[in-house]
């Protein structure tokens, strides 16, 4: 039974929120950042936030490294332990372990390549502020309910990062298949964001070592593409984002490794009630609701299905800054997130598992798992508010694939663009061509 969260005098919610910020879960007396850790796993080792959510995927505050100078890019590093070469002269890294850590599941971390580079001989490619120390430079506003509204200009920036990350995606998605490493689907990434003229966000964000996160059957949230094969009936989480012209695009997608026929039914069960619960949050997003009440939503569907919400990672504002507010909790909750207005976007990314949703959390201090080796599924878009509705910028397109869940979900069929008039309409064509 979970106990009611005290409300916190207005000072201490002051205090709590002036050390709140969001990539991913911090460790015992470390402040953390890629998800929004919630802090909320005592027995995990961890501290727990009380009052107060850490904002996804930005908290994590790691040992500063010497800034390498290099002005023909970034690239090339390791956060990792050690590193061994092969014959061939590629350098594979060790990630950080220990011999006694008891893992949840069957995934293991494999070897991972060193830390892509990303060019910069014509200025083509803007960079994050991160690029080169890992430090994200901008905080969020002091107070939760202080969220910037874009202008024009903006968004329309903001559709262009959208695009440009589902782009990504599908191409990344397309590669998943038996036999295929998640560092070569790191790798497409890598190059696809280059040639479109964007840096990989989660590149070097807070030392993060790849260009996108993949993560594997028990993997919740960021997983670190590494040397492992990709088995048949695997399912798989790739979350990307890409930096275009000082703006981000965030979005991930599930992918059946073999295809629908691969899928067993529990998975599938788990997938589809990911995917409605998602559907069904988006469809409330409007102006003048309370973002706190998007948890509600997503929890009450699942609870019903039998599956469980992650509580220690939410969603989170996003623009020129790749995690700011609102956090977007993803269970029911009472936290004073502000009104959607306008203007405003941010992800919503719930992660939904098959048994405990509580988490494990690997010595890489990146990759968390559930805690007894359960199935997780999320989706994720960066989603605009409108003044009518909602909008996914990340929302697929003509080339975009049509999933299983898609076509069978009882919460909305077909694709999902968004709830206003001018999604809908996109939406409705674009439906009609991909599904006959």
């Amino acid at each position: 039974m979970l106990v009611p969260r005290p409300s916190p005098p207005p000072i201490i919610l002051l205090l709590l929120v002036v050390v709140s910020t969001a990539f991913t879960p911090p460790k015992p007396h470390v402040a953390a950042p890629l998800s929004t850790p919630r802090n909320d796993d005592v027995s995990a080792g961890l501290t727990r936030a009380p009052f107060s959510p850490s904002p996804l995927f930005m908290n994590k505050k790691k040992k500063r490294r010497p800034r390498t100078e290099n002005s023909k890019g970034f690239g090339g590093g390791s956060s990792s332990s050690s590193s061994s070469s092969l014959s061939g002269g590629t350098t594979l890294i060790k990630p950080k372990t220990t011999s006694n850590f008891r893992y949840a599941g069957s995934i293991r971390p494999g070897l991972q390549t060193p830390k892509r580079f990303v060019p910069d001989d014509d200025g083509r490619i803007k960079f994050p502020d991160y690029a080169q120390d890992g430090l994200p430079k901008n905080r969020p506003a002091l107070f939760p309910w202080v969220i910037e509204v874009k202008k024009p200009n903006e968004i329309e920036k903001m559709r262009a990062a959208g695009r440009c990350a589902r782009e990504v995606l599908d191409l990344a998605g397309r590669e998943v298949r038996p036999g295929i490493t998640t560092d070569e689907i790191d790798r497409i990434v890598h190059e696809a964001s280059i040639e479109r003229g964007a840096y990989p966000s989660p590149l070097n964000y807070h030392n993060f070592p790849k260009s996108c996160c993949t993560s594997v059957n028990e993997v919740i949230c960021h997983g670190i593409p590494d040397d492992r094969p990709l088995e048949e009936g695997d399912i798989i989480n790739i979350d990307i984002t890409c930096y275009l012209n000082g703006y981000h695009g965030d979005c991930s997608e599930m992918f059946v490794v073999g295809g629908e026929a691969a899928a067993d039914h529990r998975v599938r069960r788990l997938i589809q009630s990911t995917y409605d619960c998602w559907i069904k949050a988006l469809n409330f997003v409007k102006p003048g609701n309370d973002y706190k009440d998007i948890g509600a939503i997503i929890e009450d569907h699942v609870v019903e299905q039998g599956f469980t919400t992650v509580k220690s990672f939410c969603g989170h504002g996003v623009g020129s800054v790749f995690h700011t507010n609102p956090n977007i909790l993803h269970y029911r909750n009472s936290e004073p997130a502000g009104k959607m207005a306008p203007g405003h976007t941010f992800t919503i990314e719930p992660m939904i598992c098959e048994g405990e949703s509580s988490y494990l959390m690997w010595p890489d201090d990146w990759t968390a798992t559930t805690k007894d080796g359960g199935r997780s599924a999320q989706f994720e878009h960066t989603l605009l508010i409108t003044p009518d509705g909602a909008e996914a910028l990340t929302g697929k397109i003509e080339t975009s694939p049509v999933q299983f869940w898609e076509r069978e979900s009882q919460v909305h069929n077909g694709v999902w663009l968004g709830t206003s008039a001018a999604a809908n309409e996109r939406g409705a064509a674009l439906n009609s061509s991909l599904l006959g």
